[in-house]
């Protein structure tokens, strides 16, 4: 349980490391945010929770895959949020990036990447 804890505690002070670097500067926190810290921490909780090499080099490759689609939101965020306000912005890059998720699974489904189940 205590195990459980800290996983939580440590995920958590990366995301409001992440918060608070974006307080103070647009492109620190931006920066912060792109490096894949969940992701190494992902692979650090499984490799220290004893799970195969064939799991975690799974989690990275699949990783790879599911990032590509969500990229278009980080552009068309910014362009919306001044026309909708937050949540509308939000909701629809939400959408957005579904659409975008089941297009490109279609796509590369082709190259014998499956990555839905």
């Amino acid at each position: 349980m205590n195990w459980l804890i800290s996983k939580y505690l440590i995920t958590a002070a990366v995301v409001v490391l992440v918060s608070e670097a974006a307080k103070r500067s647009d492109k620190l926190g931006g920066l912060i945010a792109a490096l894949p810290m969940v992701t190494v921490l992902a692979l650090i909780w499984l490799h220290v929770e004893k799970q195969s090499m064939e799991k975690i080099a799974n989690h990275a490759w699949y990783t790879f895959w599911y990032v590509v689609p969500t990229l278009p939101m980080f552009l068309v965020f910014p362009a919306l949020l001044p026309r909708l306000g937050f949540w509308l912005t939000l909701g629809a890059c939400a959408l957005l990036t579904m659409v975008c998720f089941g297009l490109f699974a279609l796509v590369v489904r082709h190259f014998g990447i499956e990555l839905l189940p």
